[in-house]
């Protein structure tokens, strides 16, 4: 499954870091990490992070389309503010 944060959304709550701890991860007060691409394993968490974020800001492509790995990975270094 594909994980999108829209950054410009993201107000760093940390309610996806509480609930799909494997996938995100805040560094310092506002600044959120993520792994774009989840397992089978983390889809429950992960589900219930989008749906626990106050802005909406996680998109969830349960697709397992690997095309764009490197258009992924430059995401997950994307940081909050």
């Amino acid at each position: 499954m594909r994980i999108v944060v829209d950054l410009n959304r993201c107000e760093g709550y940390a309610q996806c870091a509480f609930l799909a701890p494997d996938v995100f991860t805040m560094h310092g007060e506002e600044a959120l990490m993520y792994t774009p691409h989840a397992g089978d394993a983390q889809r429950e968490h992960v589900m219930r992070a989008a749906a626990a974020c106050p802005v909406q800001a996680i998109l969830v492509d349960q697709r397992d389309d690997q095309a764009d790995e490197p258009a992924a990975q430059r995401e997950a270094e994307a940081h909050v503010r």
